[in-house]
C-alpha cells in the first residue's frame, strides 16, 4: 500500500468529522456572535470536557455511554446556569462566562493532577486528537448533528434562550470529544466574524471558509508533518482574515436589523 493511500485513509475522516462540526457549528456561531457572547463556546466545552475528565476519574469506560452522558449532562447543566445568569446579572454575563470557563478549566486541572496520562487528557481536550478520528462514530455524530439542525432550522427563536442553550450545549459536547476544545471554538466565531457584513450568502459563505480552512489546514499537516489541530485553527482564521478584507465594507442595514430580531 502506497504511502498517498495510507494518508488518505487517515485524512477522510478527519476532514469528514471537520465537515460535520462545521454544518452545525456554523449556524451556532452566527446566533452566538448576534447575541454578543462570544466565549459562551468555550465555557461550556470546558464544562463538557469536565464532565469526561470526571467520568474518568471515576473510572468508567473512556468510550462507553456513561462518559457520553456525564459530558452532555454537565455542558447542560452550566449551558442553564449560564441561562439564569444571564436573567440575574445580564450586565456582566461576559465575565461571568469567563469565569465559569476558569474554574472549569482549574477544576479539570485539579482532577488530573494524580493520573499520569493528564497532561495528555488536557492536551486531547485542547487540541483534539482529529487525524485519529473513529470512522465508526461518524454515522452517529452525524444524525445527532442533523437533528440539531432540524430542532434550530425548524424552530429558531421559538426554542427560547434556555432552549438555544441547550441545544448548542448538546453540538459542542460531541464536538469538543471530536476534534478539541480550539478548534470548536474556532469553527464557531471565525466563520461568523469574518461574514458577519454579508448581506446575502452569508451562510454559504460561512460553509465554504469552513470547510476551506478543514481542508487546507490537513493538507498543511500531510506536507508539513505538524499537528493538524493548530493548523487548522490559524488557516481557517487567515481564510476568514481574506473573506474579511475582500468582502463588503458595510453592514447592510437590513441584515443588522435582523440580527437585533434573532437576539431575543
Amino acid at each position: 500500500m502506497s504511502a498517498a493511500t495510507i494518508d488518505l485513509s487517515i485524512v477522510w475522516p478527519a476532514l469528514l468529522a471537520g465537515l460535520l462540526v462545521t454544518s452545525t457549528h456554523v449556524p451556532l456561531g452566527i446566533q452566538v456572535l448576534n447575541r454578543g457572547i462570544v466565549f459562551i463556546d468555550l465555557a461550556v466545552a470546558q464544562i463538557a470536557g469536565l464532565g469526561v475528565i470526571s467520568a474518568d476519574w471515576f473510572g468508567w469506560e473512556p468510550q462507553g455511554w456513561a462518559v457520553q452522558a456525564a459530558a452532555l449532562a454537565a455542558a447542560i447543566g452550566g449551558a442553564l446556569l449560564l441561562t439564569l445568569t444571564e436573567k440575574l446579572w445580564p450586565d456582566v454575563q461576559e465575565a461571568t462566562i469567563g469565569v465559569t470557563f476558569v474554574v472549569a478549566a482549574n477544576a479539570a486541572i485539579l482532577l488530573l493532577a494524580s493520573n499520569p496520562h493528564g497532561a495528555e487528557h488536557l492536551k486531547d481536550l485542547l487540541i483534539g486528537q482529529i487525524l485519529w478520528v473513529n470512522p465508526a462514530r461518524l454515522p452517529v455524530v452525524a444524525v445527532i448533528y442533523g437533528a440539531i439542525l432540524a430542532i434550530w432550522l425548524g424552530f429558531g427563536a421559538r426554542i427560547g434562550r434556555a432552549g438555544f442553550y441547550a441545544l448548542f450545549a448538546c453540538a459542542v459536547t460531541v464536538s469538543v470529544q471530536l476534534v478539541g476544545l480550539y478548534l470548536v471554538f474556532t469553527t464557531l466565531i471565525v466563520p461568523a466574524l469574518a461574514t458577519r457584513r454579508f448581506a446575502h450568502f452569508r451562510i454559504s459563505a460561512s460553509y465554504t471558509l469552513g470547510a476551506a480552512g478543514y481542508a487546507a489546514g490537513l493538507g498543511l499537516s500531510l506536507i508539513s508533518d505538524l499537528p493538524p489541530g493548530p493548523l487548522i485553527v490559524c488557516t481557517m482564521t487567515a481564510l476568514g482574515v481574506v473573506v474579511f478584507a475582500v468582502g463588503p465594507r458595510h453592514a447592510a442595514k437590513s441584515q443588522v436589523a435582523t440580527a437585533e430580531q434573532r437576539s431575543w
